[in-house]
């Protein structure tokens, strides 16, 4: 475990090891409120962060960002409750062997172990035995110097990204039909479109404000039609004017059919086809026989939906498609994106307001790793790894004699490899793999058997953070300069409103001084000049030079320039005026494509489905993806409780017809487990999805749960073209689970000690028992929540020293026992309010008394029941339930007993009068919407 100190004790270090004068940082250089971006999802929001120049305040959506105009989805509008350092690194530490404690080191010391460390195994091994993995969280400066550190500097393509678990397919797909990874339309399209077809994709949840501009538009126009295709009704699936349920693995199967009742009824476009693609006879001769009573069968949804789905695209004047991680996430990921394009294609519905294919970004810079070629199969500025040219061009821009020809290892091989002991270190950059790869035991495997992990991180308590050896601080959200590029290519500038806490360091900066020290120990002395940026103004020049005449072309482009002119879309060669920005919205409007004659292609999708079949043993077929509330893996968004209101725990979702079927009830345990794994996950119905159909969300860790999460169950199988696996899919099985000894412990944060740190010394404990979990809860008063299954009576000594960590053990605290029956319970009231609780054995009263903690209420009506073994809450306890609008903190209980009463209340305009949900930034708006149609 990396120790956490608090802020005020982590004096500077001296590279020898002694305390020194406190060094001056750079900083906000006024109270006030400062321009950046989002760090989550694609969409790119604009913030504005109020800060005292030391500390982040607030924020709120930045009105002039031609991406939000003012709006936050709600993990957005809590980033500044994510801004304290109570779980921050804060220093550089160290460990020379496995299994001791991490000792601090100062950051002189620190670089020179790793530098010596690296550059002793590719002495004796090679470049190729050392390996980067990096972030889609990280700045396009921060991508662009490792890039250029293992390209151009160690002489290896070991350079990969989480990226690779989310937009490698559509990088393929729009490589092999457009000729290159350049999205073709803008959020405004939203605006013009006449059919919307989105799969894959839950935007409602995963892009909330791009979401809204959809509704907002179908408001305006409710003749515009809406069209999801994904197993679950979702909330977007909710909105839509048509759901395809497709089984998981079959898009490319409704797709093709869709394109052949598009050729059948006459809606291709023949001129513009002839005019400006090549490939389109062989695809009409594929999806001839793909008619839509055989994908009907194929995809488990009516023949019929999918002819409408075909001749709404066809009859629509302006089209578009939008797609993620549904489509993205398969082993034919980058077919079912090349499929998805041949529906614009064919009609010629592209490169027009409110038409063409649209990938959503899964991460808030995966476009700008991708323009710096931050992939192991890519280059800068959208050159090709294979074309010798390109490598060419690239080591001359960055002197050197040359960049190596063989891709690096992408994220599932590398760790593969790791395991198999071909590479010997991995620098591990702003990502946790440990808890967000697939087969989560061959990582796990693969980071023990590493000869040296560093860990470049700003948070302590990530899953990844215990198989490092040197630990590195990051600076992060609010304390970084430089730039990011969202999913319409719009490049934002992001600026530091404070400075980082302790001695942590900006990632360009931490991955520079390391590269000048490796340099000279790998004979390149010429490490010193490649890496000599005073800033991160300097390394976005050089990136801005690399693109100089490519379709990327920002050469028109600084900090300067964005600073004074806001946001802008790509491409911006020299020359090119702020006012011309409606021009570069769209690409391809002159039907002339990114290819060498440029021609798009249509290309021939295989017919695979999932790489696993469901059997006997394995029914259920399991995805997985995002909550409303939470991102990856809560690193960020764990800290803020009221983000917990909404979902507070892991769980299982079933047709309520398997729940029956596998001998469970709403709110059981059961024992899940896959080829893979097996954990121990609550089940919950859902109505909304398929017969044969789990969902998981992806978000639940080792530091929340007493397992690895979802990921334990998926396997590492990926597309053989973008190397992406497989994390929509797995086989499962499901069965009740005995786990009789029950424990609830809430604590309401206390003077000296925050929830997040409280969960921080609890976490640990999650591993000792069968089943548990954390959670935080509340809102001003955050609570910390943890449930506990066993298959043994919990150990008294355990439940002493649980007490005396949550602070119940007090001579004050109201106590229970009844040894022979197993069960101990404890109450603490503090100012004659209830702040802690802690039940074992008999947990009836945990609902309402987890409630009544978390609100901490007047404990005088309550004091007679706190001990008692009654679900029933006592006159004045009601149960409120989820929060539904955790903007506005308006409960389900609120908003179903303002239905149930009418007056009006089944008008969704007199629902949002009477209590304000949804009036602020609308992610509840689809689930009131539903809660209001089902009474």
């Amino acid at each position: 475990m990396i120790p956490i100190l608090p802020r005020s004790a982590v004096p500077p270090i001296a590279a020898d090891g002694a305390l020194s004068a406190p060094r001056a940082t750079a900083a906000a250089s006024a109270t006030g409120e400062t321009r950046a971006t989002c760090p989550y999802c694609g969409v790119g929001c604009g913030v504005l962060i109020a800060h005292d120049g030391a500390c982040i305040t607030g924020v709120r959506g930045d009105p002039a960002h031609p991406a939000n105009f003012g709006r936050l989805c709600t993990k957005g509008a809590t980033l500044h409750l994510t801004a304290g350092h109570d779980t921050r690194l804060l220093y550089p530490a160290y460990r020379t062997r496995r299994g001791e404690a991490h000792a601090r080191i100062g950051w002189d010391a620190a670089i020179d172990v790793a530098a010596q460390r690296f550059a002793d195994i590719i002495h004796t091994h090679g470049p190729d035995a050392v390996a980067f993995y990096i972030s889609g969280q990280l700045l396009t400066e921060d991508y662009y110097v490792f890039n250029k550190a293992m390209k151009g500097l160690i002489g290896s393509n070991n350079i990969d990204t989480n990226s690779r678990l989310c937009m490698s397919s559509a990088v393929a797909a729009y490589k092999s039909t457009l000729g290159a990874d350049a999205p073709p339309c803008c959020y405004e399209d939203f605006d013009h479109a006449d059919t919307i077809l989105i799969a894959g994709a839950n935007p409602a949840w995963a892009h909330p404000v791009a979401f809204r501009r959809i509704e907002a538009a179908k408001v305006r126009r409710p003749e515009m039609k809406i069209i999801v295709v994904d197993p679950r009704r979702t909330d977007t699936a909710a909105v839509a004017d048509l759901h395809l349920p497709i089984r998981s693995g079959t898009d490319v199967w409704l797709l093709d059919a869709m394109l052949n009742v598009l050729v059948c009824e006459g809606w291709v476009e023949e001129a513009w086809i002839a005019a400006h693609t090549e490939g389109f006879e062989a695809l009409r001769a594929h999806v001839r026989g793909v008619t839509p009573a055989i994908a009907a069968a194929v995809c488990g949804v009516p023949a019929a939906d999918i002819v409408t789905a075909a001749r709404w695209w066809g009859a629509a004047p302006a089209a578009l498609s939008l797609w993620c991680q549904g489509l993205n996430q398969s082993t034919h990921g980058t077919h079912n994106g090349t499929a998805l394009i041949a529906l614009s294609l064919a009609t010629g519905k592209i490169g027009r307001p409110g038409c063409g294919p649209f990938s959503l970004t899964g991460q808030p810079n995966a476009m700008g790793g991708r323009e710096v070629g931050g992939l192991a199969n890519l280059l800068p500025a959208h050159r090709e790894l294979a074309n010798p040219a390109h490598r060419a061009e690239v080591a001359r821009l960055w002197g050197v004699d040359s960049v190596p020809a063989e891709p690096g290892l992408s994220a599932v091989e590398l760790f593969r490899a790791a395991r198999a002991g071909r590479v010997k270190a991995i620098w591990i950059a702003c990502t946790n793999p440990a808890q967000s790869m697939p087969e989560q035991a061959l990582v796990h495997e693969a980071l023990a058997a590493c000869d040296f992990v560093v860990l470049q991180e700003a948070f302590a308590d990530t899953e990844t953070a215990p198989f490092a050896d040197l630990v590195l601080p990051a600076a992060t959200w609010g304390e970084k300069e430089g730039t990011v590029t969202n999913s319409e290519r719009r490049i934002s500038r992001v600026r530091a409103a404070v400075p980082a806490p302790g001695e942590a360091r900006a990632d360009w900066r931490i991955v520079c001084d390391f590269a000048r020290a490796l340099g000279p120990r790998i004979g390149k002395p010429e490490a010193a000049r490649m890496f000599g940026y005073a800033g991160p103004a300097e390394i976005f020049a050089e990136h801005v030079a690399t693109t100089v005449g490519r379709d990327l072309d920002i050469s028109g482009l600084d900090h300067a320039v964005l600073e004074c002119a806001g946001p802008q879309q790509w491409p911006f060669p020299a020359g090119a005026r702020v006012a011309e920005a409606g021009t570069r919205a769209r690409l391809y409007a002159d039907g002339r494509f990114a290819t060498a004659d440029g021609r798009a292609r249509f290309v021939v999708a295989g017919r695979a489905l999932t790489a696993e079949a469901t059997s006997m043993r394995y029914p259920l077929a399991l995805t997985s993806g995002r909550l409303r509330d939470h991102w990856h893996g809560m690193s960020r968004s764990g800290k803020v409780a009221r983000l917990y209101g909404h979902v507070d725990e892991a769980r299982i979702e079933l047709h309520p017809q398997d729940l029956a079927r596998h001998g469970l009830v709403d709110g059981d345990l059961a024992k899940v487990a896959s080829r893979h794994g097996e954990l121990v996950l609550r089940v919950a119905t859902s109505a909304g999805l398929r017969r044969g159909q789990a969902f998981v969300g992806m978000h639940w860790g080792r530091k929340v749960l007493n397992s690895a999460g979802v990921n334990l169950l998926f396997g590492s199988d990926f597309d053989p073209l973008s190397k992406q696996p497989e994390l929509k899919h797995a086989a499962i099985r499901v069965a009740p689970v005995e786990l009789p000894n029950r424990m609830l412990l809430v604590r309401a944060e206390r003077a000296g000690r925050t929830v997040a740190e409280e969960a921080a010394r609890l976490s640990p404990w999650l591993e000792r028992f069968a089943y548990a979990s954390l959670a935080l809860a509340g809102r001003e008063q955050p609570a910390v929540v943890m449930r506990v299954a066993h298959d043994r009576p919990i150990p008294a000594v355990w439940l002493a020293e649980l007490d005396a960590l949550l602070g119940l053990d007090g001579d004050e605290a109201l106590s229970y026992a009844d040894p022979a029956r197993g069960i101990s319970k404890r109450a603490v009231i503090e100012d004659g309010r209830l702040v802690g609780l802690r039940l074992t054995g008999e947990t009836a009263a945990a609902s309402w008394l987890s409630e009544a903690v978390v609100e901490r209420r007047d404990a005088a009506g309550l004091r007679p029941w706190l001990l008692a073994p009654t679900a029933t809450p006592p006159a004045g306890a009601a149960l409120r339930g989820r929060v539904v609008c955790n903007c506005l903190n308006v409960f389900e209980a609120d908003i179903a007993a303002a239905i149930a009463d009418g007056a009006g209340m089944c008008d969704f305009g007199a629902l949002q009068a009477k209590l304000k949900c949804g009036t602020s930034c609308g992610s509840c708006v689809p689930e009131i919407r539903l809660m209001l149609a089902t009474g």
